[in-house]
């Protein structure tokens, strides 16, 4: 029974090595896999002509713009305007305490007056100095006639022209005291003039129409001549300061108009007109000021960051459309099409966009076929079947 069982076993063995060194397995290649075919667009990269833009930054800001401060060092008591009021001209924004000013006043007044009362009594004077003139000459018409009949002395004589020398000195003193008072009465009201105009200055007013920007008062401060209470624009002008580098400042000519463009407000685009070139340039930065109006009816806030297009003249450029440009995570490139119909995968450095156009710097070369929209199957090695 034993032998039965070994039998099958070692038959079954014998069976497993033949086949096994029998069947080997010979080197070879697995067949290729057929390349997947895409059917895209594709176009060839060439030079085109375009005009050079350079774009330089700005602010947009009120054509008049006006700092108020107070003339008057005092106390706050009142603040009538708060930033974006709209105001009119003449209209009061804020006051500030004028006691003192008031007693400045009152004593110029005082003087004044003081003044006045001197006034009449130098003219009192003067009327009696004049009566005694009169007298005095009189005198000495009498005596003069008397010394020639010798009725008289000489001592006589010229004691009494003596006193009319005298009556004309004290005359002319007198008018000339007289001519002084008058003169610190002009002092006087000149005093009370500036004074009263002080008085005024404790209202702070508005210069023109316009729209209060900032404030920088509150009820309590202490205001002091030149100490910047509001910041005022001006209704009805608006215009953007651009910086331009001294390399492009030729390029801008008066009157020139510019396209200004706003991206705080949906990139909004504005015909600007150069209306001043600021002739010192900024040592720092070898930088120009330009100043360029926009519309007149154009109602956008101050402060607004914008762009000007400046036209440098034309250049070669390879320009493909930006549906062309594909990237992969932080790197952009195109599929490039060789003569065998593969698509190639190749890094590209990009510069400006224009419009629907992007400028290719570096990574393809001129004449490349390259894929215009590549689609989501479209990977490196498949086969690119050109279509409309």
């Amino acid at each position: 029974m034993l032998l039965k069982r070994i039998i099958p076993f070692v038959f079954l063995s014998a069976l497993f090595l033949t086949y096994s060194c029998s069947d080997k397995i010979e080197p070879g290649t697995t067949a290729s896999k057929s390349a997947q075919v895409i059917k895209a667009q594709v176009a060839v990269a060439k030079m085109t002509t375009q005009p050079y833009l350079y774009e330089a930054v700005g602010t947009v800001v009120a054509q008049t713009s006006s700092t108020v401060s107070g003339k008057l060092m005092g106390t706050v008591t009142a603040v009538y305007a708060r930033e974006g009021d709209a105001i009119k001209q003449g209209a009061v924004l804020a006051v500030i305490d004028d006691r003192q000013v008031s007693a400045q006043l009152q004593q110029a007044q005082a003087a004044l007056a003081e003044s006045r009362r001197a006034e009449t009594a130098a003219l009192s004077a003067r009327d009696a100095a004049l009566a005694g003139v009169v007298l005095a000459r009189a005198t000495h018409n009498r005596y003069l006639r008397l010394i020639q009949d010798e009725s008289i002395s000489r001592q006589e004589f010229d004691e009494v022209e003596a006193r009319r020398h005298q009556a004309e000195a004290a005359f002319k003193q007198a008018d000339a005291m007289v001519e002084a008072v008058r003169q610190r009465i002009q002092q006087a009201k000149a005093a009370v003039t500036a004074v009263e105009i002080s008085k005024k200055d404790a209202k702070i007013l508005a210069p023109f129409n316009g729209i209060v920007i900032a404030k920088m008062a509150e009820v309590g401060d202490l205001a002091a001549p030149g100490k910047p209470l509001f910041i005022l624009e001006k209704k009805g002008g608006i215009r953007v300061d651009v910086v331009i580098p001294e390399a492009h400042i030729e390029a801008i000519k008066q009157n020139q108009k510019l396209k200004v463009t706003l991206p705080a407000l949906q990139s909004q685009v504005l015909a600007g007109t150069v209306q001043t070139i600021v002739p010192g340039a900024d040592p720092q930065s070898r930088s120009f000021i330009v100043k360029v109006d926009l519309p007149a009816d154009t109602a956008i806030p101050s402060g607004l960051f914008a762009r000007i297009t400046l036209p440098l003249g034309d250049s070669p450029l390879l320009l493909i459309p930006a549906s062309a440009v594909v990237a992969q995570g932080q790197l952009t490139g195109v599929y490039l099409v060789d003569a065998e119909g593969i698509a190639r995968f190749r890094l590209i450095r990009t510069g400006r966009k224009i419009e629907n156009s992007l400028e290719v710097l570096s990574g393809l070369p001129e004449g490349s076929r390259y894929v215009v929209a590549p689609p989501p199957a479209l990977v490196d090695g498949a086969r690119v079947e050109v279509g409309s």
